[in-house]
């Protein structure tokens, strides 16, 4: 029978609200079957749902459940500081003031909340190279000049990306996304960096097929991912912020910084906006 449950619909990675990306969050999933949880994904028709339960580690501050429209995924960036914020605005309090505590498919996931910007740290990414022939197909698909890309490897934190650093953002923001619109075409990250002195250091893209869009409004498991990535090549600043969704027209921002203080941790942050607060019946 359904109930009344607390939900918020936030925006996520943006100082302006309606410019992130936006998240429904189910503040009680309590007693909700896989089988409910995702159908309420597919109608939301959302990049990301997400279902709050209580935790079954101890020491954390709730239980999520991330669903797109198609599929659960063990961990998302967007939905992790989305979801906090949501239960933050509930009035709950974490057990440390400082950090909310979130346990997902990736295990716990620490989101700082005592900065500027609230930010979680990013889990692990296993990086492996991507196969030359791989490497040749996506190119020639996206038309990117093979001459062009600086770097490329396949990224695992939860998701699975296909990751390509071209020369420069502009290159980057060229890409025309309608070229993998199939579904045997898997999610693939794009960066380059902005000229010198620029607001943001790097441009990223993420063409998402697989899940139903041509291209995610902001990504903050990609964007984990590559942060990772350039940690493990000597080439992640100390901080920066890194922009997504301009050729959609959404203004993301993303705060990446390296946390010296704790075993070099890279930290995801972003902005979340509270645009609905009320209950649904499921």
């Amino acid at each position: 029978m359904p109930r009344s449950r607390p939900f918020i619909q936030c925006d996520v990675f943006t100082d302006t609200p309606t410019r992130g990306n936006a998240l429904a969050a189910v503040l009680d999933g309590i007693d909700l079957s896989d089988e409910q949880m995702s159908a309420f994904a597919s109608w939301t028709n959302l990049a990301e749902t997400t279902f709050l339960l209580p935790p079954q580690d101890p020491t954390a501050d709730y239980q999520l459940r991330i669903f797109t429209p198609s599929r659960e995924m063990p961990f998302a960036g967007h939905p992790t500081l989305g979801s906090c914020a949501a239960w933050l605005h509930h009035g709950n309090t974490p057990k440390n003031p400082k950090i909310v505590r979130q346990e997902c498919g990736v295990g716990i996931v620490d989101i700082k909340i005592d900065g500027d910007v609230p930010a979680f740290v990013a889990p692990p990414t296993r990086i492996k190279a991507m196969e030359k022939t791989e490497c040749e197909v996506i190119a020639k698909k996206l038309d990117i000049d093979i001459q062009t890309v600086v770097a490329t490897a396949v990224l695992d934190n939860g998701p699975i990306w296909k990751v390509f650093e071209l020369e420069s953002a502009a290159q980057v923001l060229r890409i025309d996304s309608s070229k993998v619109r199939t579904p045997e075409d898997r999610p693939i990250g794009l960066i380059g960096a902005h000229p010198d002195k620029s607001e943001c250091a790097y441009e990223v893209r993420m063409l998402a097929p697989s899940s139903g869009m041509s291209e995610d409004p902001i990504t903050g498991s990609l964007n984990s991912a590559l942060a990772h990535w350039f940690q493990s090549r000597n080439q992640l600043p100390d901080a920066m912020i890194i922009a997504q969704g301009t050729t959609i027209g959404r203004q993301g921002r993303v705060f990446v910084t390296q946390d010296s203080q704790e075993n070099n941790d890279v930290l995801i942050g972003g902005h979340s906006h509270i645009l609905i607060a009320g209950t649904v019946s499921l």
